[in-house]
Formats: C-alpha cells, sequence, structure tokens
C-alpha cells in the first residue's frame, strides 16, 4: 500500500466527523446504533481503499473508548466491516457490494468476533451469536 498524505489526512477528518456525530445514535436492544460509523466505514472504502478505512475505523473506536463514550466491541465490528467494505469495491468497483460487504462484515462477522472480546477482556459470558442481531438491525438502519 502507497501512503498518500491526502489520504491520511481525508481519512482522519472523516474518523474527526464520526466521533464528533457519535452523540447521534439509535438505542437498538443492548446495542446502540451509529449511522455514521457506517456511513464511514462505506466512504473510506470507495473514496480510500480498505485499508485507510481500516485505520480511520480503529482510530474512531480507540477516540471513543479514550473518551469514555465508546465499548471495547466497537473494534472488531468497525475494523472488519470497513475492511470488507473496502475489499468489496475494489475487487468489484460496485457501490452494492460495498454496501452488502458493510452488512456482513459489522453485521455478522464483527458481530462474532465479539464474543473473545466479551467473554475474555470484559467478563461477560455470552453466546457466540448474541451480538449478531443488534450489530445487523445497527447496520442495516
Amino acid at each position: 500500500m502507497r501512503i498518500s498524505l491526502k489520504k491520511i489526512v481525508t481519512a482522519a477528518m472523516l474518523a474527526a466527523l464520526t466521533v464528533a456525530l457519535s452523540g447521534f445514535y439509535i438505542p437498538i436492544g443492548v446495542s446502540k446504533c451509529y449511522p455514521i460509523q457506517h456511513m464511514v466505514n462505506v466512504l473510506c472504502a470507495v473514496f480510500l481503499g480498505p485499508g485507510y478505512g481500516v485505520m480511520a475505523a480503529f482510530c474512531t473506536s480507540l477516540i471513543r473508548n479514550l473518551m469514555g463514550t465508546g465499548s471495547l466491541l466497537a473494534f472488531p465490528g468497525s475494523m472488519v466491516g470497513a475492511l470488507l467494505c473496502g475489499l468489496a469495491y475494489r475487487w468489484t468497483g460496485k457501490l452494492a457490494a460495498a454496501y452488502a460487504s458493510e452488512i456482513i462484515g459489522t453485521g455478522i462477522i464483527g458481530a462474532m468476533l465479539c464474543y473473545p472480546v466479551a467473554a475474555i477482556l470484559m467478563g461477560k459470558e455470552v453466546a457466540l451469536f448474541f451480538y449478531v442481531a443488534p450489530f445487523l438491525m445497527s447496520t442495516l438502519c
């Protein structure tokens, strides 16, 4: 991956926008729906590529956690969604593939990757598919 200062700055600005607008969320069951995060994942994937999308998702999750407004579960969900979204757009060049990959990446795979985070790091005993329904509903919104 060739590093571009213009892309780094754009990814940083999108991450900052996501953090600034993270006060807007929709509560769905045990999770909170952050529609701006999903939108930024798709924007980064389409305009910047998968690597920059993952970096922006990581920075957003890190800043939210440092501010006390996020959860450790944001890391696997947002990063996997951004990665799959970027790869799908790169391979197909179609926006529909990017949207579907964001839904699959965040809603299903990212939610399943939250199981070890919740069990090991957060000490919560939950089922493997416990987070799939809330994450899927959040992503679909």
